[in-house]
């Protein structure tokens, strides 16, 4: 992944304009025969993947299969378990969120003997030839806008990445966080926000105190808001003495923002002095609070509903015997074969569209966000 070509990454960005809208409705009445599908989610303990868990089984009930969801509390040899045990009880088709793709493909291997075929559900499955689809939004998008969004509070571009007039000349100080090594999105995230900020910290417009720019430097271990919090709070120790502050930061994720905000708190930042502007992912309410309060500057948001029913949709599909809906053959080389994908359009949200956004879609309601 850290050599993905960068041609046909953004050819992937400028392919999935628009096809979500044209994305395969999940099925609305009974048409299967009760067979088991099995679906392996990271964790319960974040909402986002409760909501997914919850789409998928109601989606795939209604249309008269079997589902069997498990969660593995992100350890991997959990979820290598769980996936085992959906085989055994003879699953016939599998839906997986890997914690780490290539841990999964001795079990992956048994599914292909069984003939049983694989769904990557949001997170990509490198080094398996036994990966059959993958379903996921442009990751590399939901990069170049966390970095978009970054300039944008900066006051350096817009929110879609387009020149302002009269933009200040800076320098402003920025730090970098990236997500797990082991989550090949994560790659995607850093590599198309570096496609964005690498301009500007060439041209002096922004520099990385820390001299921390690649994504070895910058990894989160399973993005842990903890270790990210670690990281900077060595960060602040070690090369921003008294008088000189961070203007900005680089998240890949909501959780990973928590704790940079922890981290930042304990420093003695405050929103009513210097206050970095701070990228994230996958809004959850507590994130949304810390948007509408100053604290998080945007959030990208990736709408999982849509996400699940087309998952739903594509197990049925299978099911029946037939080939789902794809719209990207290109760009997923996991390193075995190209993954045909489904792709989706990732939105960013910020103070502004919180409403229009995630209220108004009915994605949470106003009491859940009130401050």
């Amino acid at each position: 992944m850290k050599t993905r070509a960068f041609f046909s990454l953004v050819a992937a960005a400028t392919l999935v304009v628009g096809l979500s809208a044209c994305a395969p409705a999940a099925p609305k009445t009974p048409t299967g025969d009760g067979r088991l599908v099995g679906v392996a989610l990271p964790t319960n303990a974040s909402d986002r993947w409760v909501k997914d868990g919850d789409i998928l089984k109601a989606q795939l009930d209604r249309a008269g299969y079997t589902v069997d969801i498990e969660y593995a509390a992100d350890d991997i040899p959990t979820q290598v378990n769980q996936v085992s045990s959906m085989i055994s009880k003879g699953a016939k088709v599998l839906i997986i969120a890997a914690i780490d793709g290539p841990a999964l493909t001795e079990v992956l291997q048994t599914a292909a003997s069984a003939k049983i075929p694989v769904i990557a559900y949001d997170r990509f499955i490198r080094d398996s030839a036994n990966v059959d689809y993958y379903l996921t939004f442009d990751n590399f998008l939901v990069g170049q806008q966390q970095a978009w969004s970054v300039l944008n509070g900066l006051g350096l571009t817009k929110r879609d990445g387009t020149a302002l007039a009269g933009a200040p000349v800076g320098p402003f100080t920025i730090e970098l966080f990236a997500g797990s090594l082991n989550d090949d999105n994560a790659y995607f995230y850093f590599n198309g926000a570096m496609n964005v900020l690498q301009p500007f910290i060439d041209s002096g417009t922004l520099i990385v105190t820390s001299g921390e720019t690649k994504i070895e430097q910058t990894a989160t271990v399973r993005s842990d808001g903890t270790a990210a919090k670690k990281r900077l709070v060595d960060i602040l120790s070690r090369d921003y003495p008294r008088g000189t502050t961070i203007d900005a930061i680089l998240s890949p994720s909501d959780g990973i923002t928590r704790g940079i905000v922890t981290a930042l708190k304990g420093a003695g930042y405050s929103l009513a002095t210097g206050w970095p502007i701070i990228s994230g992912q996958d809004p959850d309410v507590d994130s949304v609070k810390a948007i509408l309060a100053g604290e998080q500057y945007a959030s990208i948001f990736k709408d999982t509903r849509q996400l699940a029913k087309i998952a739903s949709k594509m197990a049925v599909t299978l099911l029946q015997g037939s080939k789902p809906e794809i719209n990207d053959t290109t760009t997923y080389d996991n390193g075995k074969k190209v993954v045909p994908s489904f792709l989706l359009k990732p939105v960013t949200v910020v103070k502004s569209n919180v409403t229009s956004t995630l209220v108004d879609s009915g994605y949470m309601s106003k009491a859940q966000i009130a401050l």
